[in-house]
């Protein structure tokens, strides 16, 4: 118990660095400069009778961001986008950067229509529609199971 409380930056050993520039680092909105970090999206899938669908959450971007892959049966959506920023003064020029990207990688099934699939982004949110063969909707067999 007492490791555990080591490990929280509140208890533990205060660092001198930290500590010193803590004033300025309070009003400094980091994030205006360097941008907020995207990490691997979150994505739903659900499973209907006639398609699979596909939202991925992905706020800040635009869908020209987006590139989405069909190679076989593997789906693969990425992002690449660097963001510049130049702020010039009497004194100064400052010149930041801001690069995201991630990819997301995916499975589907033979019963997939590979060629009508669709993808739409809006409010934050890319939603891919994967309509399933005809054959593949006739198909759907539904059995309860008993536990014993």
């Amino acid at each position: 118990m007492a490791t555990k409380n080591l490990l929280k930056p509140e208890i533990g050993f205060p660092t001198l660095f930290n500590d010193m520039f803590k004033p300025w680092n309070d009003l400094i909105d980091y994030n205006r400069f360097w941008g907020k970090p995207i990490t691997v999206p979150p994505v739903n899938i659900i499973e209907n009778t006639s398609d699979y669908k596909v939202t991925l959450v992905a706020p800040g971007l635009k869908r020209e961001d987006f590139k989405i892959d069909v190679n076989s049966n593997l789906l693969t959506i990425s992002v690449e986008k660097e963001e510049k920023m130049e702020e010039e003064e009497e004194k100064y020029t400052r010149k930041e950067y801001n690069y995201t990207s991630f990819s997301r990688s995916f499975t589907m099934p033979e019963e997939v229509k590979l060629e009508d699939i669709e993808a739409t982004y809006k409010d934050g949110m890319l939603m891919l529609v994967l309509p399933k063969k005809e054959e593949a909707r006739k198909a759907v067999v539904n059995k309860h199971i008993t536990v014993k």
